[in-house]
């Protein structure tokens, strides 16, 4: 089954971006598909800065992913062409993008012929990295538990970073999500992006006001508040939040934990709170709305975001967090590290090492004019990245290699 929105079956100009993303939808019976909030967001903040039609091509899933914005929507009604086909068909995703002005292709295992297909009908094609192999086989190690398992998913992902970079060296450029696949990746393609992605735009930033006024209560003495939001996973390393927790209780540290979010870990981890005394100072407060909840509870009652992610996927928990002028404290995966190296707005230990994480809040703690400067620079580095910046920054890039390729298009910002 195929599901088109009306304008995908308009005549295809030389301006078209095609996009072509990692992620599914779930097609149901009315017409209606069921697809990530996020997704959508930055697709149509891509249609404002994109001069010319904009169109979608996902694969079908069974189910909803658990992610925490899934949204059901009418593609028929949503102002973006929306077709929902599988990957699997070379002959037909190659007369699908012909025509196209460029193709916009996840690094996805599925989409290693992406570039091919596009070679073959003139197409430029530029692929979007989030994940390197490092980070794909950590996510692995946490998924998997068992051994012969994990070993041939481990043998899976080698064989396919090796397609993944024999796609690249093919391909018109890259973007890349974050330092880890920019620093593995750049070298690879004729022409790379390194961009940090979020959804915060410049109006949601922390006033520089209203960030001083949390400093002040920062400095009074009060116990430390702490926060983590995200899904409750084990790749996200949410089974360790009650365990740090633990650890500064026992180093008789004053703090506050906030846990938003949900996931599969969600009662174990309650059980883990109660077990462990802590039902003083940690709360879980469940999924809350990212705009009016979650954003306010950040900017007004956190000193401090604790990210035991255990793997380096480029999670918009660091930009969104550091919008609102807090610091990152966490492990340390390719991505935290890889923004610690260009600014130190947080600080990191060895992955799983709960004991080291506790020491550095520990730290933190007695020593907050430190922390208040890392706050001051979390802002100014989001600052930088906000939505609107990193989306033009994309649509640029874009542009050049159009215009590189012969068919020139226009940016325009709306």
């Amino acid at each position: 089954m195929i599901v088109d929105s009306p304008s995908s079956t308009t005549p295809r100009d030389a301006k078209s971006l095609v996009i072509l993303p990692s992620i599914g939808a779930v097609m149901h019976a009315d017409g209606q598909i069921t697809i990530t909030r996020k997704f959508l967001d930055g697709v149509a903040k891509m249609a404002r800065h994109w001069d010319g039609p904009v169109e979608v091509i996902l694969p079908p899933i069974d189910v909803a992913t658990d992610n925490l914005d899934s949204v059901r929507i009418d593609p028929r009604e949503y102002g973006i062409a929306i077709k929902v086909m599988p990957f699997d068909d070379n002959v037909r995703m190659t007369r699908e993008l012909e025509g196209a002005g460029i193709v916009l292709a996840s690094v996805y295992y599925k989409l290693n012929n992406a570039a091919i297909w596009c070679r073959k009908v003139r197409v430029p094609c530029v692929y979007v990295a989030e994940y390197t192999l490092r980070t794909r086989l950590q996510i692995v190690d946490a998924e998997v538990s068992n051994p012969i398992l994990r070993a041939r998913r481990r043998l899976w992902e080698y064989g396919q970073e090796r397609r993944i970079k024999a796609a690249l060296r093919i391909s018109t450029g890259v973007q890349c999500n974050g330092t880890p696949t920019y620093d593995a990746y750049q070298t690879t393609c004729p022409s790379s992006l390194l961009y940090f992605d979020g959804r915060v735009e410049r109006n949601m930033l922390i006033a520089a006001d209203a960030l001083e006024r949390r400093l002040e209560t920062l400095r009074s003495g009060r116990p430390l508040r702490l926060a983590f939001s995200g899904r409750l996973v084990r790749m996200k390393g949410a089974d360790h939040l009650p365990l740090v927790a633990r650890e500064l209780k026992r180093r008789q540290v004053p703090f506050e934990m906030t846990i938003c979010g949900d996931g599969a870990l969600a009662e174990s981890m309650r059980q883990q709170i109660r077990t462990s005394g802590l039902g003083d100072c940690v709360k879980m407060r469940g999924v809350l709305e990212f705009a009016t909840e979650l954003m306010p509870l950040i900017k007004q009652e956190v000193d401090a975001f604790v990210c035991c992610h255990r793997q380096g996927d480029p999670s918009c928990t660091y930009i969104e967090t550091m919008s609102c002028g807090v610091p990152v404290i966490g492990y340390a995966n390719e991505a935290l590290d890889g923004i610690l190296r260009r600014t130190p707005v947080g600080s990191s230990v060895p992955i799983d090492d709960v004991s080291s994480l506790a020491d550095a809040i520990a730290r933190l703690d007695l020593e907050r004019e430190s922390l208040a400067a890392m706050s001051r620079r979390a802002l100014e580095f989001a600052a930088a990245s906000t939505f609107e910046e990193t989306v033009r920054k994309r649509m640029e890039h874009l542009r050049s290699l159009v215009a590189q390729s012969g068919r020139a298009i226009e940016v325009v910002s709306r």
